[in-house]
């Protein structure tokens, strides 16, 4: 658990949301949702202070560590995803109920800055101003691309994705460093040309993640899991990958610790739990290799290193063994 003495390295900004997963018109769990949940989970899971800016209504009923900012006239972020057993791919149908207010750039006045800045959106939270209120305020900022390119059927909530290019995003992407993005998101990215900006990180589900960056791009091996719930998988890869960035880790290894995160959330249900005893062993090989790595500044691009350690592959077989 992180102590509250500590000065938060990290900003998540996103609302809490009440989840429920539907198989075959039946209720299969409830459960606390949005990304700005998992990745807090996944921060606090591995000692890295944070902050979170998320909103909720007067009906969130869910004990959480970073409190939220109560709404009374809203309601709680509501998701409903749809599974269904005749359908043979792992695809869900996901469709928003309610939605509870914006975050402005209002929501965002703090006296110091932060080294990293997490925009996470679910709902159409995040907006152009946050954003840009978030780059001023954060030394790299990394984006779910859901915060931006989602939209929602106006009479059934079904989520639907637009490009990037036809946001009010777009013209901020030179300012992000590093934009996440599923397999199925990244045709409404255009990869080829946001790599020319920033890093992209694109996750294959069991096949692991790719990063692209300007001058390059690399696989990164995935982890084993048994699906239960793809629910957040990616927002605790992205939780990984920051906590790896903020110990000191290149980019490469960064990824695979969000590898790992995101093969123990998809193997439980809902918001996941982390075992005391797994964490405690990544947490200590994350620290060796931080003082290993000291002092290393080659392929340094915006501050993010990309070449890939010479013991990369050991680092993954030591997360799997502590798995």
């Amino acid at each position: 658990m992180v102590t509250q003495s500590q000065d938060p390295k990290c900003l998540v900004v996103g609302n809490y949301c009440h989840d429920v997963l539907i198989k075959d018109d039946a209720v299969l769990a409830e459960s606390l949702g949005g990304a700005a949940s998992f990745i807090s989970a996944t921060l606090d899971g591995l000692s890295v202070p944070s902050h979170c800016v998320a909103k909720v209504g007067s009906d969130f009923a869910y004990p959480v560590d970073h409190q939220p900012l109560l709404i009374p006239s809203s309601k709680t972020t509501l998701f409903r995803a749809h599974f269904s057993s005749k359908i043979s791919r792992q695809d869900r149908v996901l469709k928003r109920v309610h939605a509870c207010d914006s975050i402005s750039s209002s929501d965002l006045s703090f006296n110091s800055k932060f080294d990293f800045g997490l925009a996470v959106g679910v709902a159409g939270e995040i907006l152009p101003e946050t954003l840009e209120k978030m780059i001023d305020l954060c030394g790299l900022v990394l984006v779910d691309i859901q915060a931006l390119i989602r939209e929602f059927d106006a009479v059934d909530g079904t989520v639907r994705l637009v490009e990037l290019k036809q946001t009010d995003f777009f013209r901020l992407l030179p300012k992000i460093g590093v934009l996440k993005a599923s397999a199925e998101e990244a045709p409404y990215v255009d990869v080829e040309e946001a790599r020319k900006w920033c890093c992209v990180l694109v996750t294959n589900g069991k096949d692991g993640c790719t990063v692209y960056w300007k001058d390059g791009d690399l696989q990164i091996a995935p982890f084993p899991a048994i699906q239960v719930d793809p629910t957040g998988a990616g927002d605790s890869f992205l939780g990984g990958f920051v906590a790896g960035l903020v110990h000191g880790l290149a980019v490469p290894d960064a990824a695979l610790l969000g590898n790992y995160f995101g093969s123990l959330t998809v193997a439980q249900m809902g918001l996941p739990e982390f075992d005391y005893r797994l964490l405690e062993r990544v947490k200590d090989e994350v620290e060796r290799r931080r003082l290993q790595c000291l002092g290393c500044h080659m392929g340094q691009d915006d501050g993010l290193n990309f070449v890939k350690p010479l013991d990369h592959e050991e680092f993954h077989t030591v997360l799997s063994k502590a798995k």
